[in-house]
């Protein structure tokens, strides 16, 4: 399965060699770098479980880019054996998770940080599901799963059945050259405070400059925040030319980084962390809704 990630830069400790890179087509038509991903390797899984999941275990072994047979069967299946593979033994009716109260009406959702200081929460903070999602404004691929799997989200977060959690990254900056992605997030953070966070990320992605211009400068953030109702304001303007959150922006990447996870964009759901065989799951709209809505069908399947 082809894997859409874009990865940090190794540490200076680090000594194995990067794997080759990849390219993917740009919006021009032409290729535009594709940074490298995790060579192939299995995954644990749970011994025992269905004939999917032996599949699925073999199939971590074929090279990256192949769209044999095997490829085929699991990305037409790829849902059901992610759903398999974690179920347990179940059979006892599962009530389906709850709205946490009457939908949203109008575009906004309630925004905040959380009390860890670097995470961006869209939506009820009492919503039964959560999904967490790592970005880096000047991902190509981050772009992808705003345009696909973002969009499933936000109805879901407008019935306040699913809240969103942020870790905005900015480490395509020490890999491409520039201070691109850390003026977005100084930005986005910016627009927090004015409850229109969501939307000027959805803004950002859309207008996305070519990953190595490093096009976020002042000037083009606060040019497309006049995109977003009632964003730009005194106070926006002088936050994004200040940099008046570059605090945020340095504890936010160095939570990133903690975290683990290898690259961008990553999600996890209600603590769960999708496979990276499972990858491509985000990006097709109507698998990753069919994911969505069987965890909110059957959530104790899910955990």
């Amino acid at each position: 399965m082809r894997m859409r990630m874009r990865r940090f830069p190794p540490r200076p400790s680090a000594s194995a060699s990067s794997p080759p890179a990849r390219s993917r087509p740009s919006r021009s038509g032409g290729a535009t770098s594709f940074d490298h991903v995790p060579g192939p390797g299995a995954v644990a899984l749970p011994p025992g479980r269905q004939l999917m999941c032996a599949l699925t275990r073999g199939y971590v072994h074929v090279r990256r880019g192949g769209r044999g047979p095997v490829a085929a069967l699991l990305a037409a299946l790829s849902v059901v054996s992610l759903w398999g593979c974690r179920a347990g033994a179940h059979t006892e009716p599962e009530p389906p998770l709850v709205a946490a109260g009457p939908a949203y009406q109008g575009r906004t959702h309630p925004e905040r940080v959380a009390s860890d200081g670097v995470t961006v929460v869209v939506g009820d903070p009492q919503a039964p599901l959560t999904v967490h999602v790592y970005l880096d404004p000047r991902c190509p691929v981050c772009r992808e799963f705003e345009d696909n799997g973002g969009r499933e989200l936000t109805p879901l977060v407008s019935n306040r059945l699913v809240k969103v959690e942020y870790t905005m990254a900015s480490f395509l900056d020490d890999s491409q050259g520039g201070t691109g992605s850390k003026k977005a997030v100084n930005a986005l953070r910016a627009a927090v405070d004015a409850g229109r966070f969501a939307e000027y990320l959805t803004v950002l992605y859309q207008e996305q400059p070519e990953e190595g211009e490093d096009g976020f400068t002042d000037e083009f953030l606060i040019d497309k925040a006049y995109y977003v109702p009632d964003l730009v304001t005194p106070e926006f303007q002088d936050a994004v030319k200040t940099m008046k959150y570059a605090d945020f922006v340095d504890r936010s990447e160095h939570a990133f980084e903690e975290s683990g996870v290898p690259g961008t964009p990553v999600l996890e759901i209600n603590g769960t962390r999708l496979e990276k065989n499972f990858a491509d799951v985000p990006f097709n709209r109507p698998k990753f809704q069919q994911l969505l809505q069987k965890i909110i069908q059957r959530p104790q399947r899910w955990r």
